[in-house]
């Protein structure tokens, strides 16, 4: 019976992305290997194995065919597939120097290192692709009026430009905090003290010290940063790229969200991009589904659990953990995949989104210009009372919709406002787009500031 291979069928909006070919069980095997590889070449730079082992290493790592499920299963005898693995690598490479003073959960911490910093370069240059379609979108729509909603309902006229800018200021937010998580290599030894690593040294008669200068040729090697602490139970690394992960998939899910709504048949203010096959239904043949806000949304709504696992992993005992740490690995890849796939999915939708400004002035008009009822209210309020204002404009917006007439008509057939505002002025207070307050400054000064600090909140 051949091995059931991972490939997505339950979590779409990674299947196929650049994210999930990064963080497969291959790419993990390769982080791995290549972990072994930069630890001998780290050991050879400061004198404790020769070079030609580790070239030995290093090539054998690079050529090696490993059967990811065999090494799979049998890292249930170990508990990891370090053990297996090891054993490999040392016969393809010909020589005992591999894995020298090493254990498990540094190869395995520094390759999920690895397998983290490929993601994220993938995932942030997606992140900076919606940004960039986010900012021209903003640019485009910084006057375009539409109904802002609180509670589900109409409130005040907004602008499509603040919204795709609130859009991007989290993106960009999501860009800096995963660009600030340090994702480091792990050297601990067998019981976070470097003894073998120390010891080896000592043999070998090298000078006091060695360990940390392991630890940097090691971080040089591998390209990852380094610690004071060898981080074998204090979980910081994994613990802050859960949760830059968390915020990342949510920020791409108040945009998924919103674009969901606006799609709605009744709203129609934006529809996703077009695409052969994309939003159909298996039962209704005029449906066209926002299936690309749809993915984004599943994400994020996962993404948050599966990183509170990781943080609870942080609850590790002693030196070395029987079972937090082991907790930690498929949570965090799904953490990276669910996010890159969403980040994948976001730049897609964005670049192609289209605006129905068109609907969007329709759907003003929808409260017979209540909308800007807070407006009236609060230009009557000094002519008439505050308590006189608030109660005919309570009575005329309930005629309003009991007669299916504007607001403005309504309000004409009461003598106290016709006397305190000419017809004229009553048409300017009801424009929608003469009430979106500083939606277009806050526009401009969002673009501008992420155009001087595009990583900085």
């Amino acid at each position: 019976m051949n091995a059931d291979p991972d490939s997505g069928l339950l979590s779409p909006v990674r299947a196929g992305t650049p994210a999930e070919a990064a963080t497969g069980d291959l790419a993990w095997v390769r982080a791995l290997l290549d972990t072994e590889a930069a630890l001998a070449r780290a050991q050879a730079r400061t004198g404790l194995i020769p070079r030609a082992a580790a070239d030995a290493i290093t090539k054998a790592a690079a050529s090696a065919e490993i059967d990811v499920v065999a090494l799979a299963r049998a890292a249930r005898e170990t508990a990891n597939p370090v053990v297996g693995l090891v054993r490999e690598l040392t016969e393809a490479a010909g020589t005992e120097y591999v894995h020298r003073g090493s254990t498990s959960q540094d190869i395995f911490d520094t390759a999920m290192m690895l397998v983290a910093t490929r993601t994220r370069d993938l995932l942030t240059a997606d992140l900076e692709t919606t940004a960039d379609a986010l900012r021209d979108l903003a640019r485009a729509h910084r006057d375009t009026t539409m109904p802002g909603r609180t509670l589900t309902a109409h409130a005040v006229p907004t602008t499509f430009g603040l919204k795709a800018a609130g859009w991007r200021r989290l993106t960009l937010d999501a860009l800096d905090r995963l660009n600030r998580v340090v994702l480091p290599v792990s050297l601990g030894g067998a019981a976070g003290t470097r003894a073998a690593y120390a010891e080896y040294a000592r043999l070998a008669e090298l000078p006091d010290g060695y360990p940390q200068r392991l630890q940097s040729a090691f971080a040089a090697e591998t390209g990852l940063a380094e610690t004071t602490l060898p981080w074998h139970t204090l979980r910081t690394p994994t613990a802050d790229l859960a949760a830059a992960l968390a915020f990342t998939a949510a920020a791409l899910g108040k945009i998924a969200v919103d674009v969901q709504f606006l799609t709605r048949t009744e709203v129609g203010e934006i529809t996703e991009p077009a695409g052969e096959g994309r939003g159909g239904s298996s039962a209704m043949p005029h449906k066209r589904n926002p299936v690309l806000a749809t993915l984004i949304r599943s994400a994020a709504l996962q993404v948050p659990v599966l990183a509170t696992g990781v943080t609870q992993a942080m609850v590790s005992e002693d030196e070395r953990s029987a079972g937090a740490w082991h907790a930690e690995w498929q949570l965090l890849r799904e953490c990276l995949r669910l996010t890159g796939g969403a980040a994948h999915t976001a730049a897609e939708l964005v670049r192609g989104l289209v605006v129905n400004d068109g609907r969007m002035l329709e759907n003003l008009g929808l409260t017979h210009g209540q909308i800007v009822s807070e407006r009236l209210s609060t230009v009557l309020a000094p002519l008439l009372g505050k308590a006189r204002a608030k109660e005919i404009l309570g009575h005329a917006s309930r005629l309003a919709l009991e007669q299916d007439r504007a607001l403005g008509e309504v309000l004409c057939d009461f003598t106290e406002i016709t006397g305190v505002l000419p017809a004229e002025s009553l048409a300017d207070l009801l424009d929608p787009a003469n009430y979106t307050g500083s939606a277009g400054a806050l526009t401009d000064a969002a673009l501008d500031d992420c155009e001087e600090n595009p990583k900085i909140p």
